[in-house]
């Protein structure tokens, strides 16, 4: 269903995924990669955007590298130079706007790209009125956003059973955004672990909670992209 493209990056060219819909609902989303790189598991999830009838493009924040290996992935994150992916994932926004002709669109993430997600967000309060952040914080201490500049209403999907983004992690991330003025709903999943939403994972993938949040996630953004 989808193809690798290119598209501008701030005086460079980045690439990325791009599915489209056959029945387009003049929509687009950006969905931000885990910490495994642009692996099958997140085009598989662009797809998943096209079918309910969105434009979604996942941008290559590793630049063609991925892997399988925790170590490798969590030196891979560590390493990505925040500045070079901000301006990828800006790209990836006026691409999409580009293409769709609407004023602003949608941004999801799963795990490292949940914590992106939020920051893209608030970087570009211009053009982005939805984020989904899915047990996702913000690792990088040099990232953290500037809430104030956010317009976007927020649903965020963590798993009970998670270390990385803990129940109480998750508490403290929504009282920053309430005491920004943000309309935040963070949701934690009972007896669910983190990235409780991949599939390719069996040990953690959890069918049940995931088809919900998959659900929850398409109707907020069909109501709040613009």
């Amino acid at each position: 269903m989808g193809t690798m493209i290119e598209f501008p990056s701030n005086g460079q060219n980045a690439s990325g995924y791009l599915a489209e819909p056959e029945e387009a609902n003049g929509k687009g989303v950006v969905v931000i990669q885990e910490w495994w790189g642009l692996v099958p598991h997140i085009k598989d999830v662009c797809d998943r955007f096209a079918q309910k009838g969105f434009m979604a493009l996942a941008p290559d924040l590793y630049h063609g590298a991925t892997t399988k290996e925790p170590d490798e992935a969590a030196k891979a994150m560590m390493a990505m130079k925040m500045d070079v992916a901000a301006k990828d994932m800006s790209g990836a926004v006026d691409e999409l706007i580009r293409r769709t002709g609407k004023k602003s669109v949608g941004v999801t993430g799963f795990c490292m790209g949940g914590g992106l997600a939020l920051v893209l967000a608030a970087k570009r309060g211009d053009a982005v009125s939805a984020v989904v952040p899915w047990y996702g914080l913000i690792p990088w201490p040099e990232a953290k956003p500037d809430y104030s500049k956010m317009t976007a209403k927020v649903l965020g999907h963590y798993a009970e059973l998670d270390d990385f983004a803990s129940k109480e992690a998750v508490e403290a991330l929504g009282e920053e955004l309430k005491a920004s003025g943000i309309e935040a709903n963070l949701k934690i999943y009972p007896r669910s672990q983190h990235a409780f939403f991949n599939d390719t994972r069996p040990e953690v993938y959890d069918p049940e909670a995931s088809k919900v949040a998959f659900d929850e996630t398409i109707e907020f953004f069909n109501r709040e992209i613009s």
